[in-house]
């Protein structure tokens, strides 16, 4: 049974920083590439940023703006995202996501997901 289990959401002022984790079971972390994704209230749900299997090859959306990096330690099945100078807009619920396959950061392409952490930032 496949599991990832996200942590790190909080919530903190505009500016700040934090640092999502997801933690992958069930499944050979090191076969699947891995996504990030968000979905705001009231919207839908978008990409954030990708990675690899090998994590040499990243994706990142526009609005990320160098902001955020995206990490992974094969070694223990654990998918991150460092997020820096966060904004109100920045506001939502960050799943992560598994793909196995040739690479995409479409949500649709994803073949596993987690429940989500809430990201709140307070102007």
């Amino acid at each position: 049974q496949v599991q990832m289990v996200e942590s790190g959401g909080n919530l903190v002022q505009a500016g700040g920083s934090l640092r999502l984790s997801c933690k992958v079971s069930g499944l050979t972390f090191v076969d699947y590439g891995m996504g990030w994704f968000r979905q705001a209230p009231g919207k839908e749900r978008e990409a954030v940023s990708c990675i690899d299997e090998s994590g040499f090859g990243r994706y990142y959306e526009a609005f990320v703006k160098g902001r955020f990096t995206i990490s992974r330690d094969n070694a223990k099945n654990t998918l991150y995202l460092q997020m820096d100078r966060l904004s109100p807009e920045d506001t939502a619920m960050y799943y992560c996501a598994a793909r196995r396959g040739d690479f995409s950061c479409r949500d649709y392409d994803m073949h596993f997901w987690g429940k989500g952490t809430l990201v709140t930032i307070s102007s």
